[in-house]
């Protein structure tokens, strides 16, 4: 089960040829793929008319939608963003934190373009998908 974050769909329905779009196409069918609904979220506020939104949002219904937040994840995600800056480093979005944090909580591999998952992925155990260069 792969999680795959706002930064690859935005990407992806831009229609970018980069690394991380290609291993999300060679994932599709192969890999069972969810999408948070934090990315839900972020995705469709993207959007300019609803008519976009609702066919994206048709999309990515096609995937397992799991909730990203919850008390249990807001303290763990807390207790993730002080341990790092204990460390000197400071993430600069609360939801990237969220999303981190969920999928270090559920063992989940994350497929993502953000450079605020680098420092979980170094200090905290964040599994990331490998995209080849």
């Amino acid at each position: 089960m792969i999680v795959v974050d706002t930064t690859v769909w935005i990407d992806f329905f831009n229609g970018r040829d980069v690394a991380h779009v290609a291993r999300l196409r060679a994932l599709l069918g192969e890999s069972e793929i969810v999408v948070g609904d934090l990315m839900l979220c972020e995705v469709l506020q993207g959007f300019r008319t609803d008519r976009e939104a609702d066919e994206v949002e048709g999309l990515l219904r096609r995937f397992d939608i799991v909730s990203m937040g919850g008390d249990d994840i807001a303290v763990a995600a807390a207790r993730n963003f002080r341990a790092l800056r204990a460390r000197g480093v400071t993430v600069r979005k609360t939801i990237d934190l969220l999303i981190g944090t969920w999928c270090i909580q559920n063992r989940r591999p994350l497929l993502h373009n953000d450079r605020d998952f680098a420092p979980m992925v170094r200090h905290l155990g964040l599994a990331e998908v490998a995209v080849a260069p």
